[in-house]
Parts: C-alpha cells; structure tokens; sequence
C-alpha cells in the first residue's frame, strides 16, 4: 500500500527597496502536528519583492521533496503564502507576463509535478514565521553576513498550531524527521549547483546538525520594474480613488478598483522615483523658496548630493527616464544623474514648486511676523494662497495631479526618475495615500531624499519608499 504523505510549506520573501537588499524565508512543516521540520532563509543581494518571493517558494519546495525524496506520487505539499502575486500565477489563474518571472516560476514548477501542489493565500499575520526568516536574512545581509539557524527566534515567535483545514497529517515512518531534514539540506545545495548547502537548516530537535556553513550571497539581480507584490520588509498595498488639495476625487488612468481579486495580472506599473532637489543656499536656512521669483543654484553641499544621489542611482540600474521641473535647482540635479545613467532629461512645468509670492525667501518666522494672519489662513485652508499672489495648495495638487497623469501615460510600465521639489513630492504621496490635505505637513522630506510611487493600469497607486537618504551618508 503506498503512504500518503503531507507537508505544508509556508515561505516569504521581502525586498527594502524594491528593488533592495532583500531576502526570503521558508519553513516546512508537519501538518499533524504544527511542528516545523526545516527551515530556509538566505539574503540574495539586491532583487525586487517578487524575486524574493519566488525564491523562498522554490527553497521550501525543494526542501518538501528532500523530506521523502522517493515518496514519488505520494507526496502533497499545500503551500501558503501572503504573495496573492505567486499564488495566483502558481495556481494557473493570473497569466505570467513579466518576462523575469517565468524563469522563477518555471523552476518552482519543476521541482514537483503541479498536481502534487496546492497553493493557498494566506494574510501576513498567519505568515509570521517564514516572514520572520526574511527578515532574519535581510538583517544578516544589511550587516554583512548571511542568515545563521544558530542566530534564528522565527520559531520561537511563530504559533504553535496552524491555520485549520491544513491538509491530512503525515504518515512517514517514525524517525524520518531528522534523516529528511538532512536530505534537505544536500537537496538545496544541488539544487544551487553544488558546493555548500545556503541557507537551510533543520529545526533544534530533529536529531540533524545545526551547523552553518560558510554562505556566499546570491544576488537575485534588480529588476527595472517590478510586479505587484505583498511580502516581507517593503510591502505595498492599494489606495483609495485620489484626492485633489481640497479632498476633491482627482481623475487618473482607469478607474480604480481595491483588493487583490478585482484587478488580476495588471501587469508592471510605472513607478515614479521622486527625487528631492540637492540643497541650495536657502535650504539649511530654511527660506520659503519656490517658482515666485526665487531660483538658486545647488550649493557646493548640494552639488555633491546630486552626485552621490548620481553614484546610487547607477548602481541600483532601474531608472530609464528622467523628467525634471524646470527650476535651476532641479535641473542641475538632474543633470548631474543624467551624465551619470547617460540620459536625456525632459522638463515638465507641472513639477515646479509652490509660488510663495511675497513669502519667497522669507523663513516661517518673518512671514509669522509680517504678515501672520495670511499665514493662519494659510496653515488652515488647502484653498488660501500665499500673501502677494502666490498658489494655494489645491491650487498646486491641481497641477502636480495632471503632471502625474501625463507621466504615468507616457511611461507605462517604466521606471522615471522626477526631480523635483517639497511640495510636489509630499503632494503624489498624499495622493497616492488618499490621506487629507493636512498631511502636507506631517511629512519630513530631506534635501536630495528619494520617494517612490508606482502606478498601476488601473489607477490605484503604490507608496514604496519615503524620505530615503541612505546614499548620502
């Protein structure tokens, strides 16, 4: 009579970037019991999400098979993930489009024959454990180092018991544990190749060593744009319809759908790298300076911000085109990434800052001090402009919402870098967030920063990265 055997695979995958330092997580469990039986965790370099997450898919279902490696037809592996992106494309019901996941996906299907393998999405919170190896592998790769089993709590925090319904226990021979968690081990090292097994280990108590090996990473290699994705480290989720200034909806491309089922496959985004100008003569001064007469040059510090923000953006290779407001500042900027990646770069007049009219080159305190009851208005309404004739915030989102739009039309499923100012910037991500105007000054947003948004076709957008200024330190 031939033994059925069952295991649960649980697996996760994060990138802080996307694409970014990333890295993935996997455990294989005993469904009877709840009872972890190996673990897989490894930092890959820089990838995006959903490299991260196809890669901690196919280390726990290679680590399943070498569990009972001559089960033959009898072995079931139910895989859970918080990845609605590979449960759906695993499952046959999302088409796979981009052309760097289909290798990914191609070898996840290889190693079990797909009727032997169901796929269930689960939320995050159910996913703590394989979520918590990302993470382990990702703080191992930030400090230098790869994932150790030695150094790993995941297990201590993940729940003892599982999500009910999980698939009919295991039957394997007593004893199996400790062997199959050893042939797990040597199983993904010849699924890499050959040489020393990464990453994988079995859990204290399975009677296998719990020796590391020395690891070297493997980067997954970044991606110009990435798919849609939830995961470990940067996740993303979906926005309601946007907001002018004034909390008035603001049309975008399609009309937007919410939650994962409604919108399958939407294939890649544009995602839009706002860039923060490098810092001119007023900005450590903190002066309202915006498009109303003021236009500085970049300062010497500004200059060599624009050209370590330069150096970062070349090494991370995703950005294919460069749009700037037309302000000095900006343009010299862009100009300085634009030598770097060997790009050309279009000006857009819906990316210039707020005019502050007779506020331009004041701090808040002169402004509080000579004209303090057109600052309260000011601080209090989106609609109320500047003393003098300047532009009101709605005004503003107005303009930076059509800029937006013809950008995101223009570079579908691309990868731009906007050089541009305070304001602009502060006003896509509220956008994007669907968050009140009074969220304009609850953000701090650092000279030569970098903020992502991606877009989607159907218009809902994605907050990625806010206020990063880790390539100047």
């Amino acid at each position: 009579m031939t033994v059925a055997h069952h295991l649960v695979v649980e697996a996760d995958g994060g990138s802080r970037g996307n694409p970014g330092p990333a890295g993935y997580g996997a455990v294989v469990i005993d469904p009877a019991t709840g009872e972890p039986l190996a673990e897989a965790a490894e930092y890959i370099g820089v990838a995006t999400n959903n490299v991260a997450e196809y890669r901690g898919l196919i280390a726990g279902l290679t680590a399943a098979k070498a569990l009972f490696p001559d089960a033959g037809d009898a072995l079931r592996v139910h895989v859970r993930m918080d990845s609605k992106l590979v449960v759906e494309q695993m499952s046959g019901r999302w088409k796979i489009k981009h052309p760097d996941m289909k290798p990914l996906a191609a070898r996840a299907a290889a190693i079990l024959p797909p009727s032997r393998v169901t796929y269930e999405w689960i939320p995050r919170a159910q996913n703590k454990h394989a979520d918590r190896l990302a993470n382990e592998a990702m703080d191992a790769g930030r400090d230098g180092r790869q994932w150790e089993a030695s150094a790993s709590t995941a297990a201590l925090d993940a729940p003892s018991a599982r999500t009910p319904g999980a698939p009919p226990p295991a039957q394997g021979p007593p004893g199996d544990q400790a062997a199959g968690a050893a042939r797990a081990r040597a199983a993904l090292a010849a699924a890499r190749g050959g040489g020393a097994p990464e990453g994988l280990f079995p859990l204290p108590g399975t009677g296998a060593s719990d020796a590391s090996v020395p690891r070297t990473p493997v980067p997954g290699g970044p991606l110009s744009v990435p798919e849609p994705q939830q995961g470990a480290g940067t996740r993303q989720g979906t926005a309601g319809t946007p907001e002018d200034a004034a909390g008035r909806p603001q049309k975008t491309a399609g009309t937007p759908q919410t939650g994962w089922g409604s919108a399958p496959d939407l294939g890649a985004p544009a995602t839009l790298v706002l860039l923060r100008h490098g810092e001119t003569a007023l900005t450590p001064q903190k002066r309202f300076s915006g498009s109303g007469g003021t236009d500085p040059e970049l300062s010497a510090t500004g200059r060599g911000q624009a050209e370590r923000v330069a150096e970062h953006l070349a090494a991370v290779g995703t950005v294919q085109e460069i749009v700037s407001s037309p302000l000095r500042r900006c343009r010299e900027t862009a100009s300085a990434v634009a030598a770097r990646l060997g790009l050309d770069v279009r000006i857009d007049e819906g990316l210039r800052e707020t005019d502050f009219g007779a506020w331009e080159g004041l701090t808040f305190g002169e402004v509080r001090e000579r004209y303090g009851d057109d600052l309260t208005a000011w601080l209090a309404s989106p609609e109320t402009a500047p003393t003098g004739g300047g532009e009101s915030f709605a005004e503003v989102a107005e303009r930076v919402a059509a800029a937006r739009d013809r950008i995101v039309a223009r570079y579908a499923g691309r990868t731009v870098l906007l050089v541009t100012h305070v304001t602009p910037i502060k006003t896509l991500v509220r956008l994007a967030l669907g968050a009140p105007p009074e969220a304009l000054f609850r953000m701090e947003l650092s000279a030569a920063s970098i903020s992502t948004v991606a877009y989607y076709g159907d218009g809902n957008a994605s907050v990625r990265l806010l206020n990063d200024t880790s390539h100047l330190r």
